[in-house]
């Protein structure tokens, strides 16, 4: 469990364009207890990882807001930090124009189990939900598998935005690091 006001993260990354419509900052969380057959990101399961204040990935979120036009927030798995996600999508909704995008294991059934279902709904603009499925993987509009639910709580993007998301990117840092990212990035290097 991570301490209320700080998050257990796997990565950061400022400026993506493969995780969701338009330039993105992208926060993996570290952890996931769902362990679905085939995940393509299975490094973010353990519970490793750092922990960040909430405060602190709210600040480098808000500093991107000029150049960004949202956050998408993916792991791991989000919902298993709920109280740490829902306080920094609170700050994001709260003081930026910043759009935001949650990817999630849980299906759309467990999440409307949720006591927090209302209040993520107020913060989230998209909800993708459900258990990645080897056998109807299909690696695009941000879904890995044909049994992902989208659930679309604002107006501001419609399926066609997230068809348009590339499936893969490659992203070379100033300082010579590699991140391979999106709904399908390559793998076998």
């Amino acid at each position: 469990m991570t301490v209320p006001g700080r998050l257990r993260t796997h990565g950061f990354e400022p400026f993506s364009v493969a995780n969701g419509p338009g330039t993105r900052a992208v926060i993996w969380v570290q952890g996931c207890t769902l362990g679905c057959p085939g995940c393509f990101n299975p490094g973010t399961h353990a519970r490793a990882g750092e922990e960040v204040e909430v405060a602190e990935l709210y600040r480098r979120v808000a500093a991107l807001a000029d150049r960004i036009e949202g956050v998408t927030i993916t792991g791991g798995e989000p919902l298993q930090q709920r109280g740490a996600v829902l306080e920094l999508l609170r700050r994001i909704r709260a003081g930026t124009r910043l759009s935001t995008i949650l990817l999630t294991g849980y299906d759309w059934p467990e999440v409307l189990r949720m006591r927090e279902l209302d209040e993520l709904r107020r913060c989230v603009d998209v909800l993708l939900a459900g258990r990645y499925r080897q056998d109807l993987r299909i690696a695009r509009g941000l879904r890995g598998s044909a049994d992902k639910t989208v659930r679309f709580f604002s107006d501001r993007y419609t399926r066609a935005d997230l068809d348009a998301v590339p499936e893969a990117e490659v992203i070379v840092h100033p300082d010579g690091r590699v991140t391979l990212t999106g709904i399908d990035p390559p793998t076998g290097w």
